[in-house]
């Protein structure tokens, strides 16, 4: 019966090892696979986030009157295009003026002789006084119509002036450099000066962007104007990607935070010499407050927050994780800055944290395969 025993005893042992073993190994844990990414040391720039928008507004404005009433006679720009300072835009009929030009020069022709006249007279007069020959009435009468011719030949000579003047007001020139808008009167109609406008003209080399911030950056902002200028970059829907953004500097703070927003409004002047910012155009403003020098930054996705602080799973050397408690700063362009809890160089996960608790071992996974934080 031994005999029959042992060999049965000798079969369920193995069966038992056996059965253990392939247990153990079906039990051995698997490391949860994940996203990671190393923390490195970088400078970053200080920015107000989120960004504001803003619109473009010209650096300045100009209604455009005539000077002169008249017939327009020809307009020499297109509407909508840029103009020089002192081009000529529109010219008014010059004959009115020109005759009254001739006419005050005639009037001053004459009047001049009659001075001349009067002073021979005057000269005469005070000879002859003199010599006691004409009484001291005689002699105020010849002074006063002396006098009074010439101030007749000074008024006429103003009005030669004027009339000049209003000859070259026939010519209305551009004040300023700038963009040309749609013109109110055409050739042909005759416009009434000073009160109508023939069309507005705005400076846009260089050109402002108006925008808002919340008071609370004011104190910063100021601060780190006195040391150097703020730079400003814009972005707008359609931008040529092949094109830089346009750059400015910040150059104007309102003198007073709107008390119903608690906004206050900023003015950022930007060269715009390839005319890609125009008037009434809206933009989104990153504007830099200054730049954080050695900072480490992680992908903001590493950044976990829990119910006291918030933490990083670190991948250590063993392929274990560790739950480590950050304090973090600001965030840009999809990085976040950590203050301290990390060092540069030491690996981060940034995609399965779901799974993950102190201790636990990980795979670093592909970023085409599905995500950890997705799996069963």
């Amino acid at each position: 019966m031994k005999r029959h025993l042992f060999p049965f005893l000798f079969a369920l042992l193995a069966a038992v090892l056996t059965g253990g073993c392939s247990g153990a190994a079906k039990k051995a844990p698997a490391g949860v696979p994940v996203l990671v990414a190393q923390a490195v040391q970088t400078n970053l720039p200080v920015q107000i986030d989120p960004p504001p928008v803003g619109h473009v507004m010209p650096l300045s404005t100009v209604a455009v009157h005539s000077q002169v009433g008249g017939l327009i006679k020809q307009v020499h720009f297109k509407e909508g295009s840029e103009v020089k300072s002192n081009a000529l835009l529109i010219t008014i009929d010059p004959r009115p003026t020109q005759a009254a030009l001739e006419s005050a020069k005639a009037t001053l022709t004459r009047d001049n002789a009659q001075l001349a006249n009067a002073r021979i007279q005057f000269d005469r007069e005070q000879k002859l006084l003199d010599q006691k020959l004409v009484s001291q009435d005689e002699f105020d009468t010849s002074k006063a119509t002396y006098d009074a011719l010439a101030g007749t030949v000074a008024a006429d000579q103003a009005a030669v002036t004027n009339a000049q003047l209003n000859l070259e007001f026939t010519e209305i020139r551009a004040p300023l450099d700038g963009a040309t808008g749609s013109l109110q009167f055409h050739e042909g109609n005759v416009v009434k000066a000073p009160d109508d406008v023939l069309l507005t003209i705005n400076q846009i080399h260089p050109i402002y962007v108006q925008f808002g911030v919340q008071e609370q950056y004011l104190p910063e902002i100021r601060r780190e104007m006195r040391g150097k200028p703020l730079p400003v970059t814009v972005t707008f829907e359609n931008m040529n990607p092949v094109e830089p953004p346009p750059q400015g500097e910040l150059t104007f703070i309102d003198n007073s935070v709107d008390t119903t927003t608690g906004m206050i409004q900023l003015k950022a002047t930007f060269p715009n010499g390839r005319s890609i910012l125009w008037p009434g155009q809206y933009v989104q403003v990153v504007l830099t407050l200054s730049e954080l020098t050695n900072a480490i930054v992680v992908p903001s996705q590493a950044i976990q927050v829990g119910q006291n602080n918030q933490f990083i799973y670190v991948v250590k050397t063993d392929q274990t994780v560790e739950m480590r408690p950050v304090k973090t700063g600001i965030t840009f362009d999809g990085d976040t800055v950590v203050e301290n809890g990390l060092a540069a160089g030491e690996t981060v996960v940034t995609d399965g944290q779901l799974r993950l608790a102190p201790g636990t071992k990980v795979v670093v996974r592909s970023p085409d395969t599905p995500s950890a934080s997705k799996a069963p």
